[in-house]
């Protein structure tokens, strides 16, 4: 058997398997392999075994002791935004809540503004600069949300400067449409008006440019009521776009239950999620995907993980990274807080962020497992097992990030 790439004395390959997202106790049924190799050829996996193995290959890697995991696969950012909001941190210490900060013409109006203002350039390296620390991180793959334009303009701006990402990073770039996010400060006293501009202006355009494959609302008190989102939601799908949703997160919106209604493929923090969301999601086949991080960062209750995954919701984990409520690229502390705040098991949160993750952006069937014919992304990670890696947090555990581009494959030392 000839590869292009051979990574040999892997002391042990921890993956899921298969193409479709896990719940409930299949969750924690990762494949361990020791004494492992990875062989890899025209960008895809050939095979992946115990070692030794007959396989040549014109370039190797010697993973020297290290253990190997699928790329991790981030499926809730806010990549593509400029300038920041350290300032309203002495608010919140004061007890402001986020919604308080907004209803002040803060939180996402700050960021729109600096978002509107910022040449293309400056977007692009702001974001660049972005996902090279996801990627030293061992992020492969980003959803990316558009968010921060809130007009017409601007939001099909920000959607053309994400494709453009797609050539200018290593990192795959998956775009959501986000133009629901946040009413804007000009359709204040007219909301409805701004949700049927988002339906007869915005989403018409982004699927003429094919400039994204999702659609996402901001389903919360102070943004989008239930029956927007649902307006919003109910017309993007005519269209053709999958459907996704920012659900429960702050109070109990009926998010959870609007994804299980609509089919959307994922419903995002869930917080304060009902039963019924639950059960609704469970039957849709809606993956949950958790942001601790915002919790983390605003101080506020975690969402209940057990709870999600004992009632068989398949749970995916993201950082949310954004200015005001997730300022970090880094999935592995997203990890650890799991592991720490939200008692979920390693096995169960290296599914949530390779499988899982992937199946929340549609990508299960490409990435998320070392298994042969899935693209060769694959990280090495300095730690002798799953539970150092996110018991010993704050650090970056990655050694060497191998990502597949193309039929080739790009190597990356970290460390």
């Amino acid at each position: 058997m000839r590869a292009d790439l051979l990574i040999y004395n892997i002391s042990k390959i921890y993956t899921p398997i298969g193409t479709k997202p896990l719940c409930g106790e299949d969750m924690e049924k990762i494949e361990e392999i020791e004494n492992a190799y990875i062989a890899i050829k025209d960008g895809k996996i050939l095979a992946a075994g115990k070692s030794p193995a007959a396989i040549s290959a014109e370039r190797e890697i010697d993973a020297k002791g290290m253990i190997a995991l699928p790329g991790f696969v981030d499926p809730h950012t806010h990549v593509m935004h400029y300038g920041s909001r350290e300032n309203e941190m002495a608010l919140k210490l004061k007890g402001y809540s986020y919604i308080d900060i907004l209803k002040q013409g803060g939180g996402i109006h700050s960021t729109v503004r600096a978002t509107r203002e910022a040449s293309d350039e400056a977007l692009l390296q702001k974001a660049l600069k972005s996902l090279e620390i996801m990627l030293s991180h061992g992020v492969t793959t980003v959803e990316v949300k558009s968010r921060y334009g809130l007009n017409t303009e601007q939001e099909i701006r920000l959607l053309r400067l994400m494709n453009q990402l797609k050539s200018l990073s290593v990192v795959d770039i998956v775009p959501t449409f986000l133009g629901a996010h946040a009413i804007p400060q000009e359709f204040e006293e007219n909301p409805w008006g701004y949700v049927e501009k988002v339906i007869n202006e915005m989403l018409p355009k982004v699927k003429e440019e094919d400039l994204a494959e999702f659609c996402d609302v901001f389903c919360e008190e102070g943004a989008f009521d239930y029956e927007q989102s649902k307006k919003i939601l109910e017309e993007a799908k005519k269209l053709g776009f999958r459907l996704k949703i920012h659900a429960d997160e702050l109070t109990h919106s009926k998010g959870g239950e609007l994804a299980g209604i609509l089919g959307a493929i994922s419903a995002d923090h869930l917080e304060e999620v009902s039963d019924e969301g639950i059960e609704l999601m469970k039957k849709a086949g809606t993956v949950a995907v958790l942001l601790p991080g915002v919790s983390f960062f605003l101080n506020r209750p975690y969402a209940d993980a057990r709870r999600l995954i004992e009632r068989g919701l398949p749970v995916a984990l993201g950082t949310d990274y954004n200015p005001g409520t997730s300022p970090t690229e880094n999935l592995q502390l997203i990890m650890s807080f799991a592991y720490i705040n939200m008692k979920m098991r390693a096995e169960e949160i290296l599914t949530a962020v390779t499988l899982n993750a992937a199946c929340a952006i549609d990508r299960g069937d490409e990435i998320g497992t070392i298994e042969e014919g899935k693209r060769a992304d694959i990280v090495l990670i300095d730690a002798p097992n799953l539970d150092y890696m996110m018991y010993h947090f704050g650090i970056n555990h990655v050694n060497t990030v191998i990502k597949a581009k193309g039929n080739d494959v790009v190597v990356i030392g970290i460390k």
